[in-house]
C-alpha cells in the first residue's frame, strides 16, 4: 500500500502475493476511501444483512469503473479491497452502479 499511515497501518515488511491492494484501483488515501463508502451507501449498494445496524458489505465503483466491496470489521469499521475479477458478484455491481 502506497500510504499505510493514512489508513491507521503499519507497512508490510512482506507482502503477500496476489494480495488485492487498493494500489491496484489508485486509491491513495483514506479521504478517497471514504468518500467510496459513503457514495455506496448513499445508492443503496450495500448488503440486508446487518450487524448492530451498519451493513455487513458496501459495494462502490471507482472513476476508472473498478468495483469495490467493503465489509464490516467493527462498530462502522469498514474493510474495503477491488473485487476481483474472478467474482461473479463483480458483474452484478457494476450492473447496479450504472442505474440510475
Amino acid at each position: 500500500m502506497r500510504n499505510p499511515g493514512d489508513f491507521g497501518l503499519d507497512p508490510l515488511s512482506t507482502p503477500r502475493p496476489g494480495k488485492t491492494l487498493c494500489d491496484q484501483v489508485r486509491i491513495y488515501s483514506h479521504a478517497e476511501a471514504l468518500t467510496l463508502l459513503r457514495t455506496g451507501l448513499q445508492r443503496g449498494t450495500f448488503s440486508a444483512q446487518e450487524r448492530d445496524g451498519w451493513p455487513q458489505n458496501v459495494w462502490a465503483v471507482t472513476e476508472r469503473g473498478e468495483p469495490l466491496e467493503a465489509q464490516l470489521e467493527g462498530q462502522g469499521v469498514y474493510h474495503g479491497y477491488p473485487m476481483p475479477e474472478s467474482d461473479p458478484f463483480r458483474e452484478k455491481v457494476l450492473e447496479r452502479w450504472t442505474r440510475p
